[in-house]
């Protein structure tokens, strides 16, 4: 790696992002790996998904071997410009109401569906029970 590195935007980088052009960005620094998709033991599909975007949870996540991660020196383009990676922002979920199972019309539905054959059973037991003929 030389002493001056080229700076990269986030959308610069973003367009390296197919089979015959591959850049990604990890821990700060920006790699040409479209010489190592075929090579790569997870295949060029987990590299091309990470493009466009810090790859640098996706790559630690994996677990790379100390190997692997000196094998990246060969592909270093130049540093990315953090200004441009946008803020990891927490997840919230909308507000919204409690749901109440039993004071939904699919509860009483459900109620229904249970109750009313065995309604049915019961009259035709009743029906058979007292019309039946006694036999002698």
């Amino acid at each position: 790696m030389g002493e001056e590195s080229k700076v990269f935007t986030l959308a610069e980088v973003s367009q390296h992002n197919t089979a015959k052009d591959c850049w990604l960005i990890i821990s700060g620094k920006v790699y040409n790996v479209t010489r190592f998709l075929e090579d790569h033991p997870g295949g060029d599909e987990v590299l091309l998904s990470a493009t466009g975007k810090d790859a640098t949870d996706d790559f630690l996540d994996v677990g790379h071997s100390s190997s692997a991660t000196a094998m990246m020196d060969e592909f270093y383009v130049g540093k990315i410009d953090s200004a441009t990676i946008p803020s990891k922002v927490k997840y919230t979920p909308p507000k919204q109401p409690h749901y109440n199972q039993d004071k939904t019309p699919e509860f009483i539905i459900k109620l229904l569906q249970f109750l009313v054959p065995l309604f049915i059973l019961g009259l035709a037991v009743g029906i058979r029970f007292y019309t039946k003929t006694p036999s002698s």
